[in-house]
């Protein structure tokens, strides 16, 4: 399914987000220009946390007003977003006093790469058909604002 406009600025964040996901998971070959040792990997996650991640996130559970109430199964996956965001969160700070990188880092990829899958296949198309022009369009100018 095409993404619709309102929600192409977070799934452009998501594809970057992807990466960093792959690149934490211990079983992904070095991608070129960005850091191979598991102790450099987390310091960029950590900075990549939050200089984009966080507001990234804001961004997404600032849209629970505009579509909820709109479709059961929406409200249910918003919730799960809102918690998926928590756990991550919790991922984070941990990763800042952690001494064994490759496995939480590894942990921090896996679970930051699911979440952003659900968001892609399930959350935005969910959006996408439950919602019509007007909830889309004060998306759109929601997410513009940012």
């Amino acid at each position: 399914m095409k993404r619709h406009a309102s929600l192409i600025p977070l799934s452009h964040e998501h594809h970057e987000a992807l990466i960093l996901a792959r690149l934490l998971q211990k079983t992904t070959p070095p991608y070129k220009g960005l850091p191979n040792e598991p102790a450099e990997k987390a310091q960029y996650a950590l900075n990549f946390f939050q200089d984009k991640l966080l507001t990234h996130f804001i961004q997404e559970e600032s849209l629970i007003p505009i579509v909820k109430g709109i479709s059961p199964e929406l409200d249910i996956l918003m919730e799960e977003m809102v918690s998926e965001h928590v756990e991550i969160r919790n991922l984070f700070e941990q990763l800042a006093h952690e001494t064994n990188f490759l496995e939480s880092n590894d942990h921090l990829g896996k679970t930051l790469e699911t979440h952003i899958r659900k968001e892609e296949r399930q959350i935005f198309p969910l959006i996408q058909e439950s919602c019509n022009d007007g909830v889309l369009d004060k998306i759109r100018v929601l997410l513009s604002q940012h």
